[in-house]
């Protein structure tokens, strides 16, 4: 096996954008949302989120290179890694901005540095709790229906990346169109250019030209003041700081759970990654993903890491070892120069979604390809709180947009009701929306046992997810100011209808009799 081959150029391109969409996102954030200066973010945070994506891609390369010679195969795709998007959220607004906030009521001199000190511990926490997956995750990967795991990540990939980027190709159809008409052609119509030129390099070309030609890009005057070297240096003087000030117990109930869904979803990722013919072992791959994230905290970012969705995508690609290498090093080049803010004013995101589409497409169809037919509609019940979850996000959005979570008119139960003479039930999908990766996987499970009738196991999936309720880890919210967030305090009503469930499935053999099948 080669360690690069011409597809690693397309898979490049499409684990690139991805994360540098992530990187915008902390750039964006931490500036304007949490106030931080400049030399904090392109000093600090950003090169710390470039040498956790240098250690973990070249370790993933190195892991799937190493497969490919003891097999004797030259097909292995490395798998996807970085910055964890649903952890960024969390930890800029549940952990760093009512960190900043409290320090600014107690007149600390800076608040900012207050704020990044508890993000820190945040990714310490979200680190060590990875790490110790290691050591049981592949346990709960043996006895997890791979329908249950699977369903869970199509769910992910239909909504939060697939038909996120659909809505800003027609929002912009000329580039959003055209480039996903290259991606199909290359990909689905299984043709290449003339010249071996990689069809997702054409894609990126094409729509950046379109992009300029149309005026969405470049936006507004060139960028100026963050270019220049920044030396990643480790921050163990802020990182004891930070822990005895507090900040772990403070919000615990962000980072335990942060921590557990990141486990969940990369041992997602790497059942995906064995269902398109690439088995890594569990052990080493989770626990290179928490040193990835603890890195991270040692140079200075508050963000962790994990095995990114998409294996199948970047594999159809024609993507192995190479990709990862080349990603790893170009956010070392892009942190370190300070040249972010130049990249994103030259070439748009748009240029780029529709590889992301498809790579969403992939691993949806995925969840019915690798399962045997009988288990397509526990996929099916499985991709339905993935899609909960994005609606319910959707929702809050507009509320926000419409001018509902402010001081003056926050979120509240009161919402409920006004969805409710709507015949929208919301409070459904906010509870729905926490823990949704726990949740996708336990109803999939459940029903890929019952299918099977082997009703005790399906008894056995219905009572962890009434223990899982019983802890607040799923279905139990508050509401914030403008969102709505997960409160680890007991969801009794799921609990008692957990609870009833395992019962009826105990009892299902003794009260039914083998129906027709349908």
């Amino acid at each position: 096996m080669k360690w690069f081959v011409r597809g690693d150029i397309d898979g490049f391109f499409g684990l690139a954008l991805d994360n540098l969409v992530q990187l915008l996102l902390i750039d964006a954030l931490s500036r304007f949302v949490l106030g931080f200066d400049a030399e904090l973010v392109y000093g600090k945070i950003l090169p710390g989120c470039a040498i956790s994506l240098l250690v973990g891609n070249l370790w993933y390369a190195w892991q799937a290179k190493k497969l490919g010679d003891r097999e004797g195969r030259d097909d292995v795709c490395a798998l996807p890694y970085g910055i964890n998007t649903v952890s960024l959220f969390a930890h800029v607004f549940l952990v760093m901005l009512p960190a900043k906030l409290v320090a600014e009521a107690a007149g600390v001199a800076d608040p900012a540095r207050v704020a990044w000190q508890a993000g820190l511990v945040a990714c310490v926490g979200s680190g060590l709790i990875e790490l110790g997956g290691a050591f049981f995750a592949e346990k709960l990967r043996q006895v997890t229906p791979r329908a249950a795991l699977l369903a869970t990540l199509a769910g992910i990939a239909l909504t939060f990346i697939s038909l996120g980027f659909l809505f800003r190709t027609f929002a912009r159809p000329v580039v959003g169109l055209v480039t996903l008409g290259v991606v199909l052609l290359v990909y689905f119509g299984r043709v290449k250019f003339k010249g071996g030129i990689p069809g997702g390099l054409v894609a990126v070309a094409l729509g950046t030209l379109i992009a300029w030609v149309m005026g969405i890009s470049p936006v507004g005057e060139p960028p100026h003041g963050s270019a220049g070297f920044h030396a990643p240096i480790p921050v163990i003087g802020d990182l004891v700081e930070a822990f005895s000030g507090g900040h772990a117990l403070a919000f615990v109930s962000i980072i335990l759970p942060m921590g557990l869904f990141n486990v969940v979803g990369s041992l997602q990722n790497i059942e995906s990654a064995e269902a398109a013919g690439d088995r890594f072992e569990t052990a080493p791959s989770l626990a290179v993903n928490g040193v990835g994230t603890l890195v991270a905290a040692l140079f200075g970012s508050c963000f962790p890491t994990t095995i990114y969705i998409g294996h199948p995508g970047w594999k159809g690609m024609g993507a192995r070892a190479g990709y990862s290498i080349a990603n790893g090093v170009a956010f070392v080049v892009v942190a370190l120069s300070g040249t972010l803010a130049w990249i994103t004013w030259a070439i748009p995101i748009d240029a780029g979604m529709a590889i992301v589409i498809w790579i969403g497409v992939v691993i949806t169809a995925q969840a019915t390809q690798a399962v045997p037919k009988s288990h397509h509609p526990a996929v099916v019940i499985g991709l339905l709180p993935g899609v909960a979850a994005w609606g319910a996000i959707l929702v809050k959005g507009a509320l926000r947009v419409a001018g509902v979570g402010t001081p003056e008119q926050p979120f509240g139960p009161e919402l409920l009701e006004s969805f409710q003479r709507a015949d929208v039930w919301i409070d459904g999908a906010f509870a729905l929306e926490q823990g949704f990766i726990f949740t996708a996987m336990i109803l999939a499970a459940i029903t890929v046992h019952i299918v099977e009738r082997e009703f005790r196991r399906a008894a056995i999936w219905a009572a962890v997810a009434a223990v899982l309720s019983l802890t607040g880890l799923v279905h139990s919210y508050q509401f914030t100011l403008a969102d709505t967030a997960l409160q680890l305090v007991p969801a009794w009503e799921f609990a008692a209808a957990y609870g009833l469930l395992a019962v009826l499935l105990v009892v299902a053999p003794w009260v039914t009799v083998e129906g027709e099948s349908h």
